[in-house]
């Protein structure tokens, strides 16, 4: 359904559609669901490569718009309840392009990341543009094999990753971490007829225990990672969900394959101030396979528990509303006058 009227942020397209529809997805789609969706669509009508077709900018204006939207748990709450008019007074988080940030206005981004509020950022125009134009250093990564450095903010550093035929079969996973707890991006990118290289998936880094990591997977299986945030703005607003949302955070990764020969990869420095530190490695799954077989093992009685839980949410509150229910006409009974007839 569209809906006309003024939009909040200069992001948000003339015209609203349900952004479901914008991003071909069910409204029970998971996060990472979403988020596939989104760079599929966000890959095709990027204006980088539409520069003959105008509609594209405005179409990837109404992808990022929409994702903007399903991507945040709470906004996708507050659309789900009453549509487009529940954030009509909200306002649209915008990414920003912190290159492009005065001194004053990054100390200020600086300081709400720190105190807890999401900042989200996009990956420098200047990086995009020199890879697309294949002016960059591209450091060769064998497979097996890891990486250290610091990356200046808003830079990247570059590399390549070739795989045999055998190791594209049996999957490779790419993971970069930082003992500092720098902020960065793990970036991968495509080869362009042009000869440069065009911005395809990017992983933002999460705190996990004392590192921030971002992992990208090219498996031929599902894997899944423990995202603590998911459900932590709905846990807030109701403590009686807390317990059953404790495994709602089990979210499947973006697996996707690859094909035989050198791809490019990327780490991108995202703090606000200084160099990120980082490492970055190529792993092929065929080194880990006991340990993939026990964490299958371990995730099917994660899910399995999980689905115990939503079911047992379920009876809860079907319990809870009948005594409540019962509760109440005892008080209005106790309380009214005598003689009266219910």
């Amino acid at each position: 359904m569209a809906s006309s009227g003024k939009m909040e942020g200069p992001s948000a397209p003339a015209l609203r559609r349900d952004p479901y529809e914008v991003l071909s997805v069910s409204r029970d789609s998971s996060d990472q669901e979403i988020k596939s969706a989104y760079r599929k669509l966000a890959l095709k009508y990027h204006p980088d490569k539409n520069a003959s077709n105008p509609e594209a900018s405005d179409l990837f204006k109404e992808v990022a718009y929409s994702y903007s939207i399903l991507s945040d748990p709470e906004k996708r709450r507050q659309y789900d309840t009453a549509g487009f008019e529940a954030l009509e007074n909200e306002g649209m988080d915008m990414e920003i392009d912190l290159s492009n940030l005065g001194t004053v206005n990054t100390m200020f981004a600086a300081l709400f990341s720190k105190l807890g509020v999401p900042i989200k950022t996009t990956v420098s125009p200047t990086v995009l543009e020199e890879a697309m134009n294949g002016t960059v250093t591209v450091r060769p990564l064998p497979v097996g094999t890891s990486a250290t450095g610091k990356v200046e903010k808003q830079s990247a550093h570059f590399f390549g990753i070739t795989i045999s035929e055998e190791q594209a079969h049996l999957g490779i996973v790419i993971r970069v971490a930082s003992v500092a707890q720098s902020k960065f991006k793990l970036l991968f990118f495509e080869h362009e007829v042009s000869g440069g290289y065009g911005l395809a998936l990017q992983e933002d880094s999460q705190k996990t225990g004392k590192v921030t990591s971002a992992g990208m997977y090219f498996l031929h299986f599902q894997v899944y990672r423990m995202d603590s945030t998911v459900n932590a703005l709905a846990m807030a607003k109701d403590p009686e969900a807390a317990f059953f949302k404790r495994l709602e955070g089990l979210q499947p990764c973006e697996v996707s394959t690859l094909k035989p020969g050198t791809h490019i990869f990327a780490v991108y420095g995202d703090n606000f101030f200084k160099p990120a530190s980082y490492t970055i490695e190529a792993m092929c799954a065929k080194s880990y396979e006991e340990t993939t077989e026990r964490l299958k093992e371990i995730e099917s009685k994660i899910l399995e528990k999980r689905n115990d839980l939503r079911q047992f949410e379920t009876e809860y509150r079907k319990a809870l509303a009948r005594f409540q229910e019962v509760t109440t006409r005892y008080t209005q009974e106790k309380e009214a006058p005598s003689g009266s007839a219910y």
